[in-house]
């Protein structure tokens, strides 16, 4: 079958099926471009766990990684979340795990521990308060001056936070494999190539990348900035599933990777099979044992209540 072919018909059968099983699917915008086209909602992972609590589904299919349907399944506890590959981790989470965390906690007493949302449901369970790479700079800003702070497990969007709030943070050495790929030599050479593009990076991206960026913005952001930028031109900083989002939203701009090495592969995992597959058996499921997911919700919480 030709592969516009098997595109239709798998995304008909998945609309299909999503009635029927009354499932909600997200996708995150690092997606293949037909599993973000079969997905009710596209946006960075935890805006779309908020979203699916929303809904009246049973069901959550979550076409991201790992950590990400643990965050749906700590907000939605009584539907069923479902990861279409089992094995759609994501190296940065698994940087740190529970007993790392609790050394290191009490090597620095009395820190307050500041997770990023790209952590296991137990990191996030031993930390005080979470943030995304959108509201980071504002959770940190939010903290009492005279604690000390813990950030895991991005050093790279933590020098950033730190950089914006003036806060001394204590970093965990862990990144984003795809983002930390970018080197400033392939952003000068962009913008060399480029000269009346915008540089638009992503704060999981190097301190030396971040500094020459026009913006430094979480993906949404960074979709939103381009579409609101009276600029026709952006070199783009963050994982390349972007630029699906980015062509639908911006007709007419032009998109420009500011390297090749922007691929995340655990993301390109999940296929329109896969998802196809999951709503048929409802498998692999994903949960967080309730003791942890009562500290997640409570660690989650705190970043809402703090932004």
């Amino acid at each position: 079958m030709p592969d516009l072919k098997r595109i239709e018909y798998l995304s008909s059968e998945i609309k299909k099926l999503k009635k029927e099983r009354n499932a909600v699917i997200l996708a995150h915008f690092y997606q293949r471009p037909e599993v973000q086209e079969v997905a009710d909602f596209v946006g960075d992972s935890l805006g779309l766990s908020q979203r699916a609590a929303g809904t009246e589904a049973e069901v959550i299919v979550f076409c991201g990684v790992h950590f990400m349907a643990e965050s749906a399944s700590i907000l939605s506890p009584d539907k069923i979340v479902v990861l279409p590959d089992e094995h759609a981790g994501c190296p940065m989470a698994d940087m740190i795990d529970q007993v790392q965390l609790e050394r290191k906690k009490q090597e620095v007493p009395g820190a307050i521990v500041v997770c990023y949302v790209n952590t296991t449901a137990e990191v996030k369970a031993g930390s005080d308060i979470a943030c995304t790479s959108a509201n980071a700079v504002k959770v940190v800003a939010s903290l009492p001056g005279d604690k000390p702070i813990l950030f895991v497990p991005d050093k790279n969007l933590g020098s950033y936070v730190s950089s914006k709030t003036g806060r001394n943070m204590i970093m965990w050495e862990g990144f984003c494999a795809t983002h930390n790929n970018l080197t400033l030599e392939e952003v000068l050479e962009a913008k060399a190539e480029h000269p009346e593009a915008l540089v638009l990076v992503h704060p999981e991206c190097r301190p030396e990348v971040t500094a020459v960026a026009d913006v430094v913005s979480s993906t949404s952001g960074i979709i939103r900035y381009a579409a609101e930028s009276s600029a026709r031109e952006f070199i783009i900083g963050t994982e390349a599933g972007v630029l699906h989002p980015l062509n639908k939203r911006c007709p007419g701009k032009k998109f420009y990777m500011a390297s090749k090495k922007l691929f995340c592969p655990n993301m390109k995992k999940i296929t329109l099979e896969k998802v196809y597959s999951a709503l048929v058996n409802l498998e692999p499921r994903v949960s967080v044992p309730g003791e942890v997911r009562d500290r997640a919700v409570r660690c989650l919480e705190r970043m809402l209540e703090a932004t």
